[in-house]
C-alpha cells in the first residue's frame, strides 16, 4: 500500500499487487510541492499472509507538512556522513600501517602524516644540498676599506657574505662567499662618531667593564671595528656560527 501526507489530511492507497485499482489523477491531484520520497519494502523471508500483499510503503510528505523536513533530516544526515568519515579515516589509518614504509623508520620524523608513504612528489621547490654549499668552492672578495663609510661597507659585507645576492639564496643554509677586507684602520664615519662612538666590552667578572671611543679602538685594533658592524648585520643563531668565523 502507499500512503499520502499532504498538509493535514492523509489518503491510503492499495499496492499495485492488490486486486483494487488506483487511478493515478487521484495521486496528482494533490498538488504536493517540494516532495521528499522515503520507501522500504520487507524481506520475502519474514512476510506473513497479509504482509505478501504488500509491497512497499512510500511516504511522500511536503515542505508544508507538519514534519519539517530541513528538522527531521539536517540532523541525522550530518551524524551518518560525520561517522562515515570517520570510518574512511580509520581505514585509511589501518591500510597507511600495514604498508611498509617507503623511507627509513629513523627518518620518518622528518615527513608530514601525509608523507609518511615517501616526499611529496609535486613539491618541486629547490633546497640546496651539501655539494651546493662547498666552501672550497665558493667566491673569495676582497675589500678596500679605504674612505669607505662603515654602516655602507659592513652592509655590503654582509650581503655577500650570506649569500643574499644570488639567486640560490636560502635562510637556512650558507650559500655565501668569502670577504676579506684590507685597510680595515682607515675607514671612515659621518659627524662626530670618532669621539662619540662607545665600545664596550666585559671580562665577565665584577666591574670588569671596559669601554672606549672608535678613535682609541681604531688605534688599538682597527679591524675589530668591521667585524662589530658585520656582526651586528647576520643572523643569531645557528648559520651565524657558520657564516662569520
Amino acid at each position: 500500500m502507499a500512503l499520502l501526507l499532504h498538509g493535514s489530511s492523509a489518503i491510503v492507497l492499495p499496492s499495485p499487487s492488490s486486486s483494487s485499482s488506483v487511478n493515478p489523477s487521484s495521486i496528482s491531484s494533490c498538488n504536493i510541492s517540494s516532495p521528499f520520497v522515503v520507501g522500504f519494502s520487507v524481506p520475502a523471508s519474514t512476510r506473513s499472509s497479509q504482509h505478501r500483499r504488500t509491497s512497499s510503503l512510500v511516504v511522500v510528505a511536503s515542505q508544508k507538512s507538519a514534519f519539517n523536513m530541513d528538522y527531521r533530516m539536517t540532523r541525522d544526515f550530518r551524524d551518518f556522513r560525520m561517522a562515515l568519515k570517520e570510518e574512511e579515516k580509520e581505514e585509511e589509518r589501518k591500510e597507511r600501517k600495514e604498508k611498509p614504509p617507503h623511507i627509513p623508520l629513523d627518518q620518518r620524523w622528518m615527513f608530514e602524516e601525509s608523507e609518511l608513504d615517501g616526499p611529496d612528489i609535486w613539491n618541486t621547490t629547490w633546497y640546496p644540498k651539501a655539494a651546493d654549499h662547498v666552501n672550497t668552492e665558493k667566491p673569495w672578495f676582497v675589500v678596500d676599506a679605504t674612505d669607505k663609510i662603515l654602516g655602507r661597507l659592513a652592509s655590503t659585507i654582509a650581503v655577500q657574505i650570506r649569500g643574499k645576492n644570488l639567486a640560490t639564496y636560502t635562510p637556512s643554509v650558507d650559500m655565501g662567499a668569502f670577504v676579506i677586507v684590507v685597510n680595515a684602520e682607515k675607514v671612515a664615519v659621518s659627524g662626530k662618531k670618532r669621539t662619540q662612538k662607545l665600545y664596550r666590552r666585559h671580562s665577565g667578572r665584577p666591574g670588569g667593564m671596559k669601554i672606549e671611543t672608535f678613535d682609541q679602538l681604531q688605534q688599538r685594533i682597527p679591524e675589530r671595528i668591521i667585524e662589530h658592524a658585520v656582526r651586528g648585520m647576520l643572523p643569531k643563531g645557528r648559520v651565524s656560527v657558520e657564516v662569520f668565523n
